[in-house]
């Protein structure tokens, strides 16, 4: 009998060929699993990183305002003592050189004694010229810009929006300012000097200001990226305008400023200083409703929302604690 099993025991192994076959497809199933699932966790990882990168928890740098130097945008009306005095020291106090652009104005002429210069004197300023022409031509000279090359500071007084336009747009003019705010200086406005700062121009319309939107005049200096300002806001009924040009553009944001009330904008940081209000209109926002702010408040914009009052006092810690250059 053991003969036989012997014989026997090689024919059962040849009957099943396959048998030795089976770990290595086995291995084989193994590894293109393994593979499949690590694709997949490769992809899932490749798309959330997308995602982090599109929305990073922190930014490094303003989408707003400017990364240097600051602006003051102001509503209009009788402006006090604290955003004057604001304005000038942002510009250098004492050494401050400012050059007042009036040209929003009705009168083809200004001269020092003029008396839109007083509140900038009487808030400390050490020197106030003024610039000014109706010639785009001749804003766009290198001698005519010169004053804007040592300057500290730009005031633009109110008036209206369109001769600034049709003044400046796209001139020196225009690029100096940006140049000024790249060495650290300060560009302000009130009133018509206000909306300008904007990317997009709000009662441009040469015939009325009662217009809210002219499509011959829908470009601002672009000062303030992204933006659309108002002015004389609450003292005029002007609430609820701005929404009528972010139906235009719900990209944009808005900020309506009241008489007597400013913001000092430094990159995304708009602080509210004067007497009444300031309004900020988020189209994205699924309530139609415009954020009121006050004296002492602080909106981030490029955030679009208030900044808490810990974080501003943290700010305003960093900012004491900091050694002047």
């Amino acid at each position: 009998m053991a003969p036989d099993s012997k014989v026997r025991h090689p024919s059962i192994i040849a009957a099943q060929p396959s048998e030795p076959h089976r770990l290595p497809r086995l291995q084989f199933l193994l590894l293109a699993t393994f593979v499949a699932w690590s694709a997949l966790f490769l992809v899932a990882c490749a798309s959330h990183g997308t995602a982090e990168a599109e929305d990073p928890p922190s930014r490094s740098g303003p989408y707003v305002g400017p990364a240097n130097g600051a602006l003051v945008v102001a509503g209009g009306g009788a402006l006090g003592p604290e955003i004057w005095e604001r304005f000038v020291a942002l510009a250098g106090g004492p050494d401050a050189r400012i050059v007042v652009i009036p040209t929003a104005g009705s009168q083809n002429d200004f001269d020092d004694a003029w008396s839109g210069l007083e509140p900038l004197r009487q808030a400390g300023a050490g020197e106030v010229t003024i610039l000014h022409t109706r010639n785009p031509n001749e804003a766009n000279a290198s001698s005519f810009v010169e004053p804007l090359q040592r300057a500290t500071g730009v005031w633009i007084p109110g008036g209206r929006q369109w001769r600034l336009v049709d003044a400046y747009l796209h001139t020196l003019v225009h690029e100096e300012l940006f140049l000024l705010l790249e060495r650290g200086g300060v560009v302000g406005g009130t009133s018509a000097g206000a909306s300008i700062q904007a990317s997009v121009l709000v009662r441009g319309d040469p015939e009325t200001n009662q217009v809210l939107y002219s499509p011959d005049y829908e470009e601002g200096f672009g000062l303030l990226s992204e933006t659309a300002v108002d002015q004389h806001l609450l003292a005029r009924g002007r609430e609820d305008d701005l929404w009528e040009l972010l139906d235009r553009h719900p990209d944009l944001l808005g900020i309506g400023l009241d008489e007597g009330t400013a913001i000092v904008v430094h990159g995304d940081r708009a602080e509210v200083i004067g007497v009444s209000q300031a309004l900020f209109y988020d189209p994205s926002e699924p309530i139609r409703r415009a954020r009121s702010l006050q004296r002492g408040s602080v909106f981030d914009l490029g955030r679009r929302a208030p900044v808490p009052v810990a974080v501003q006092d943290d700010e305003q810690s960093a900012e004491i604690d900091s050694p002047r250059p």
